[in-house]
């Protein structure tokens, strides 16, 4: 293993000034930590070097872990190279749809001995490796991401404006990674001892060894939690604040929109997950079907646990008002729609058609999706196994790949 003690005091680089980055930004900052920030958009970046970024919330977990202030960043810029330069933890925290112009603009700049973190992954390592690949870029890197991001957490928006403020709904208290190739595991699960951004984690339960990124591609909880329920939900959605007359933005798929009978579309949808990975040949994440049964579904366990029995321990019963969950969808153009559904479903509708793996739920959710944005997402969503860089390649190809870097 590399000694990786040069992590402790190096600057760490966020890309991405949304709800998720302005919150790793601003925890590792009152950790302690030189951090700069990146962003494409001059308006996310908006005020920050007067107002610094506002971190609160309930930050729910079964340790109590939480971290509270206002942090002033060392660098705010759109100037990428400015931000990652000597920069040695990168950590990339933006939608799926943005990964190829910030990993494409990263790979020109990449150092030897960079560990680049992704939250959610969303195969953004395999995109990054890709492009990589392409500029003949030869760094030194390691490349591994997660399955969720580190907390649950939103901006704050004032009568449509949007504020320097995050509120964390709770931290993770355990995370499932890994990198490509596999065999730097051991090296980029040290890493996470130098990310405060994952110090909940870290002493909470601990991160999880994924097997391979198409494991932690799997193990991404958003498309089987966000689209059966945001589809089969879009009728409270749409008439929430319309017909019931409820506050706009206030409405929550999990507190209003889950119901048993879409709990169970989300166990179906799971179950043909598990098929998938079982006929390429990895590991995945196990889920009981009772679990799916609770207002904030499988993700509860992510910050507050199981018990000895690996049952849940704490469960948000579906017959009781909760505001547990975080606010979203308003509408569907919200990321549940225009990202789980092109990105997370279509690529699981692609595994099974090269692994002969029948997926009837999930192209549901395609169609039904496609069908409210007036798209056929089978022919209009780029991402494709060709687009990740493995669509050629054999069952045993891919996973040497996965595994040992070998590219084919």
């Amino acid at each position: 293993m590399r000694d990786l003690g040069y992590l402790k005091d190096c600057p760490i680089a966020v890309l991405g000034g949304g709800a998720v980055g302005k919150t790793v930004a601003a925890d590792c900052k009152l950790a302690g930590r030189e951090v700069r920030l990146y962003s494409r958009s001059e308006k996310s970046l908006s005020h920050l070097e007067k107002t610094g970024i506002l971190l609160d919330g309930i930050q729910r977990n079964l340790y109590g872990f939480e971290r509270s202030g206002r942090a002033f960043l060392d660098v705010v810029s759109t100037d990428m190279a400015k931000v990652v330069k000597d920069a040695k933890l990168i950590v990339l925290a933006v939608p799926a749809l943005s990964h190829e112009y910030y990993l494409r603009s990263l790979v020109p700049l990449l150092e030897d001995g960079m560990v680049v973190h992704t939250f959610t992954d969303n195969y953004a390592s395999l995109l990054l490796r890709r492009f990589m690949r392409e500029a003949d870029c030869r760094k030194d890197v390691i490349v591994g991401g997660w399955s969720s991001a580190p907390y649950g957490t939103r901006v704050e928006k004032v009568s449509g404006f949007w504020t320097n403020h995050v509120g964390v709904k709770y931290r993770a208290i355990s995370l499932r990674g890994a990198c490509l190739p596999m065999t730097d595991m051991d090296d980029f699960m040290e890493s996470v001892k130098y990310l405060p951004c994952m110090d909940s984690v870290t002493q909470g339960d601990g991160p999880v060894k994924g097997d391979t990124m198409l494991d932690i591609g799997f193990s991404n909880v958003n498309p089987v939690i966000h689209v059966p329920a945001s589809l089969l939900g879009v009728s409270s959605m749409e008439n929430w604040s319309l017909v019931y007359g409820n506050e706009p933005d206030s409405y929550s798929m999990y507190s209003h929109g889950l119901c048993p009978s879409i709990c169970k579309i989300q166990y179906l949808f799971y179950q043909e997950e598990c098929n998938l990975a079982k006929a390429i040949g990895i590991d995945y994440p196990k889920y009981a079907y009772e679990m799916f049964f609770s207002r904030r579904s499988i993700l509860t366990q992510e910050y507050m646990g199981l018990d000895a029995d690996g049952k849940d321990n704490v469960v948000f019963p579906l017959d009781k008002p909760c505001n547990e969950g975080n606010v979203g969808p308003n509408s569907i153009d919200h990321r549940y729609f225009t990202e789980d559904i092109p990105v997370g479903c279509k690529l699981y509708h692609d595994f099974g058609l090269k692994f002969g793996v029948d997926t009837p739920v999930i192209d549901s959710m395609i169609v039904l999706g496609g069908g409210m944005h007036g798209k056929n997402y089978y022919e209009e969503s780029h991402y494709s196994l060709d687009y990740l860089g493995i669509g050629h390649m054999t069952r045993e190809e891919l996973l040497d790949y996965m595994y040992n870097g070998n590219y084919v």
